[in-house]
């Protein structure tokens, strides 16, 4: 039998163990890392990235891809006395009610090939539009999420499909007719769609549950969702604790705030991963804590909502891991996520380096990271997000040619990507060993944007 073939890339610094290398080549086979190399053999083979340094692929836990359609619509004030999440929510249903299959691949795709531009290898895609404008299923019950799992395999994203759960607009509330697309009334049939899409995913994707929310579902039906994802091992997402009206619906259909609720259901695992948490207490960051379960926050969509700043800092006290998610795409850059995750506590505690682990210098840039990298791969449940052997072949390279990363050295340079670099310096995308992104572009971004535009002319012709 013939050895697996291999191939090596060596950058002028290679990211390991929270610190860069120089002289080390990673080595590839089968869309996975065979080894970190100084090998001379392994060096001479090497494909050279000269003046790049090379850093695994960032993990993005949270997508709503069709909300890519919203970006600059709603930036404006209502008829309402105050503009909130709920009066943004107006805008996303008219959205959402408006969109064929096609025009959710569309979106998808400008999502994806955004996210792989900024160097997000993989997403987890929270995908809750499941059926026909009204309500009715369509012939394949998942036709949509095959449209987004089609948009991440043409586009060259590593995908995990977070099939979402939902129910119901709240305890003895009417749906909203945008609602009609989400909601799948019955858990058993809910289930069954889950288990049709688990059974025919394309190559590289995998899957995921998520209720949608406490106000969402009731509690019968999410506990039936959440014995689906045990039985199978597949992670569990869901919304908690993001604005207060829902903190309040839910202690008055339940005597119990979210997290609690969810705590005292038996809930929370390490495979649970609760989106924004952002409104919670003492005592339910030490459920989080006590069951191994996570936080997803979206720090830049938080931002734009106006929802509040999530406390990574008491949860990171507790020993609960945080990861981040772009959620509605109102920008796409999940450094820029990683640095907010700091920067708003900054401006909450009137304090720097809230979120540093000790003195040490970069160990404030490393723990962000991570938190953009290996956390998000846990809470995916994805072998991604180090470069390590065993682990996916993803990863990115950035330019230290590039003006925001001017005057880094080895020891810096994390801590200037974390805080100053970003989308202009990343140059190199890879997922599975194969590029995606060329000197800073993605060979069909041309195509995807020119169809995105399109998409929203008719989109938005008559909006409100």
């Amino acid at each position: 039998m013939e050895p697996a073939p291999e191939t090596a890339w060596l950058p002028d610094l290679l990211y390991d163990g929270g610190s860069f290398r120089s002289g080390v080549a990673l080595v590839v086979s089968h869309g996975r890392i065979i080894r970190l190399s100084r090998d001379a053999t392994d060096l001479a083979r090497a494909r050279r990235l000269p003046a790049r340094a090379l850093l695994p692929g960032l993990v993005n836990a949270h997508s709503h891809s069709f909300q890519r359609v919203l970006r600059g619509r709603t930036e404006r004030r209502s008829t309402q006395s105050r503009d909130t999440f709920w009066t943004w929510r107006e805008s996303m249903y008219h959205a959402s009610e408006r969109m064929s299959p096609e025009a959710v691949y569309q979106a998808a795709r400008m999502a994806f090939v955004e996210m792989l531009r900024n160097g997000i290898t993989t997403v987890g895609e929270f995908h809750y539009l499941h059926h026909q404008p009204g309500g009715a299923p369509y012939e394949d019950r998942n036709l949509l999420a095959r449209a987004v799992l089609q948009a991440a395999a043409d586009t060259g994203m590593r995908i995990v499909l977070l099939r979402t759960a939902y129910a119901r607009a709240g305890s003895g509330r009417p749906l909203e007719p945008a609602q009609q697309r989400f909601v799948t009334p019955d858990a058993e049939d809910f289930l069954a769609d889950t288990e049709a899409l688990r059974n025919s995913l394309p190559e590289g994707a995998t899957l995921g549950v998520a209720p949608h929310s406490v106000r969402a579902l009731p509690v019968d039906y999410l506990e039936r969702v959440a014995a689906y994802a045990h039985a199978h091992a597949l992670p569990l997402h869901i919304h908690a604790a993001e604005q207060p009206a829902e903190i309040e619906a839910c202690l008055a259909e339940y005597g119990l705030r979210p997290v609690d609720l969810l705590a005292a259901r038996g809930l929370l695992s390490p495979r649970s991963t609760l989106i924004h948490a952002i409104h919670i207490t003492p005592e339910e960051i030490a459920h989080l804590a006590s069951s191994g379960a996570r936080v997803c926050a979206c720090p830049t969509t938080e931002r734009n909502l106006g929802d509040g700043i999530v406390d990574a800092h008491s949860l990171f006290a507790a020993g609960v891991p945080v990861c981040l998610g772009t959620d509605s795409h109102a920008q796409i850059d999940l450094l820029e996520d990683a640095r907010e995750l700091e920067l708003h506590l900054r401006l909450r505690s009137l304090e720097r380096a809230v979120l540093a682990p000790d003195a040490t210098a970069g160990s404030l840039a490393a723990r962000l990271f991570a938190c953009a990298t290996q956390a998000g791969a846990d809470s995916l449940g994805i072998p991604a997000g180090t470069l390590a052997p065993g682990q996916a072949a993803d990863f990115f390279t950035v330019s230290l040619d590039d003006p925001t990363l001017a005057g880094a050295d080895a020891d810096s340079l994390l801590t200037h990507i974390v805080f100053a670099g970003g989308r202009p310096a990343i140059r190199d995308v890879f997922v599975a060993g194969k590029p995606v992104i060329e000197d800073g572009h993605h060979p069909l971004e041309t195509e995807v944007a020119a169809d995105f535009a399109a998409l929203q002319r008719e989109l938005w012709r008559n909006a409100p």
